[in-house]
């Protein structure tokens, strides 16, 4: 006389592990759209697993069960992992980075793909980038040309160790940059465009200060005025950043005051170096990109290591000083003490 009751409770868990599956099945799509908020998903569904719009639909409305194949399609598509699907509380986290398939590339191509980056954060409507700088933030490096040319022949003969550049000097004339000095302009008009807090230290102009002095002791720059007009360069390069500290916006050299660009808040810390690390916010997703290999970021959305990476620039902030838009005393000697070192290569 049990059997109903037991057929009963079968069907019962059947049908809570179905509203469990379609729950986690809506979730994944919604996520997607969330993070891809320009794409058309149930036209991607289908080329991506060969179905109809209507079997598309069904399987985004959880009324048809992903099976394992399509589920692992969609996450190598959307570089998402199963542990964010499955809602896993693990010490896992899955990032994302390119790099590893692609050990050897062209600077060029290094910086287009930074452009993208910058262009998909600015597609959002609600968007922040945080910033905890080590060194100056490589777009920067691309305000002023003399300055732009020398870091990115430095990147490509001493970091990248391309062959062709084994023997060369070091010149402002018959360089072939003008494709990165373009794209590095691009990338500044983006920046630009997008809100950030960066947390700085007297420290982050150090690896530069450290790249010219190397130049400078092993004879690579071509001539003397080679040398100090990059080092003129990027002095230009630290007022630009200071009349920006000073306004608390952002603006290309030369800018008008009345043009209106995102918000710069600059914080200094006089006791942590920071590590590269960017942060960004696009409507209600924070990412991470964590540096590696000098110019490698792993990428990653994992809502649980972002929500702690966030925590700790947040508590790092509240322990720095505010030093764009006020606190002009320890702006000024911030940035004095940046330009006093950059002088000291000229002598």
């Amino acid at each position: 006389m049990f059997e109903p009751d037991c057929w009963f409770l079968g069907d019962f868990c059947n049908f809570r592990i179905m509203d469990a599956t379609t729950d986690l099945q809506q979730q994944l799509f919604n996520f997607i759209k969330s993070s891809q908020p320009h794409i058309s998903l149930a036209d991607e569904l289908c080329d991506l697993l060969d179905i109809s719009h209507d079997s598309a639909y069904r399987r985004i409305r959880g009324e048809k069960p992903l099976t394992l194949n399509e589920l692992k399609h969609i996450c190598e598509r959307y570089h998402i992992s199963l542990d964010q699907v499955l809602q896993l509380q693990n010490d896992a986290v899955v990032f994302h980075a390119s790099a590893i398939n692609n050990p050897v590339f062209l600077f060029s191509d290094y910086l287009k793909g930074m452009l993208q980056q910058f262009k998909y954060m600015n597609s959002f409507k609600e968007k922040e980038m945080l910033y905890l700088c080590k060194d100056i933030p490589i777009w920067q490096f691309y305000l002023f040309p003399e300055v732009a040319i020398f870091k990115t022949f430095f990147w490509i003969k001493t970091l990248l160790n391309q062959p062709e550049y084994n023997h060369q000097l070091f010149s402002l004339t018959g360089n072939a940059f003008d494709e990165c000095l373009e794209i590095g302009r691009q990338i500044n008009r983006e920046y630009n465009e997008l809100p950030c807090v960066e947390l700085w230290n007297k420290e982050s102009i150090n690896s530069t200060l450290s790249q010219i002095q190397y130049y400078k002791d092993a004879h690579i720059f071509k001539t003397r005025n080679d040398l100090e007009a990059v080092v003129d360069s990027f002095e230009k390069t630290l007022d630009h950043l200071e009349q920006q500290a000073e306004k608390g916006l952002k603006f290309m050299p030369g800018g008008s005051d009345v043009t209106y660009r995102a918000s710069l808040q600059l914080y200094i810390n006089e006791v942590v170096i920071g590590s590269n690390t960017i942060l960004a916010e696009v409507d209600t997703t924070k990412i991470a990109f964590i540096p590696y290999n000098v110019f490698s970021y792993m990428v990653t959305k994992d809502v649980r290591f972002n929500e702690s990476v966030f925590y700790g620039f947040k508590n790092l902030v509240s322990r720095s000083t505010l030093i764009s838009g006020t606190g002009e005393k320890e702006r000024n000697r911030f940035f004095r003490l940046l330009k006093e070192k950059t002088r000291d290569l000229k002598r």
